[in-house]
Parts: C-alpha cells; structure tokens; sequence
C-alpha cells in the first residue's frame, strides 16, 4: 500500500513522501554476537554458526523476494530512504540507509544492510549509518535468548 503522508516538517519545508511498509519477525539464537563493523543480517536459516557476527535474526518470516512489488519499485532510487526499526523484549534500535538502482531482491532467504554501497541479490539498502556492532547491546543480548522474537519493520521513503 502507498500511502502519501504531509508531517509537521514536510509543512515547514515543503512536498510529499511517498513510502511503504514491509513488516518481518525473526528470533534470537544462542549464536548472535551482533558484531560486524559494516553489516546487519536477518536469515530465514533457523541456525547459524558463531562466524555469522553480521546475523541479529534467524528463522525469518520473510527473504527480500517476498517485500511487495510497489515497495521493492520504490526502493530502486538512490533518493530513498530505508528506515528499518528492530524490537525485541522492548528493546529498539533504527537504522536509516538508502536505496539503490541496483538493488533486486532477488533473495528468499536472507535481508542485509550495509554501510557501503556494495549491491548483490542479499541488499536491502547501502550506505547504513549502523552496523550490528553499533546497534544497542541490550538488543542484541535480549537476541542471544534462543526463543527471544525480533520484529523488523522496514519503511522505504521518497519524497515526491
């Protein structure tokens, strides 16, 4: 669904943002270290070895071949921005990242966000201003509990 909204800012400083939503859930593992310098993961794996430090989510409900048509189409620009907000045991972090032309969502098993701009079928969005090692370590410690749940909720934005 598109959804054109105006806020308080966009009154002040003028246009539109057209966005959409694609929401995921993933759960916690006794492997999540959460420690890469320069990516986030989520994987429909349901396991995942100590070397997965990017990985802050297994057994993921969605892969980025299943985010929408319309959502994946508006993705696809260098001027939108992707905001992906993780929870878990009320516990939040956001990561703000952009879009890419490149970008294919191509794949069904896994989602990663990355602070370069290195585009392959596994990106989401490039240029991240997080990575796992910057996001809140009680996240990541509530993500250590096996059964713990992570909901994702990822909005891509441009204005118009």
């Amino acid at each position: 669904m598109t959804h054109t909204r105006r806020s308080g800012c966009e009154l002040l400083c003028g246009g539109t943002f057209v966005q959409q939503e694609a929401v995921s859930i993933a759960w916690g593992h006794v492997n999540i270290r959460g420690t890469h310098e320069s990516t986030i993961e989520i994987t429909r794996a349901p396991e995942i070895s100590r070397r997965a430090d990017c990985v802050i989510g297994v057994h993921a409900t969605k892969g980025l071949a299943d985010f929408s048509s319309a959502f994946k189409r508006l993705a696809r620009s260098s001027t939108t921005e992707i905001v992906i907000m993780f929870e878990a045991g009320g516990i939040t972090d956001t990561v703000h990242a952009w879009g890419d032309p490149g970008l294919t969502f191509a794949h069904e098993q896994d989602i990663v966000i990355r602070k370069s701009n290195f585009v392959c079928p596994r990106t989401l969005a490039i240029h991240a201003d997080k990575a796992a090692d910057d996001l809140n370590r009680a996240l990541i410690q509530q993500l250590q509990a096996k059964e713990a749940p992570l909901y994702i909720t990822i909005v891509v934005r441009r204005r118009e």
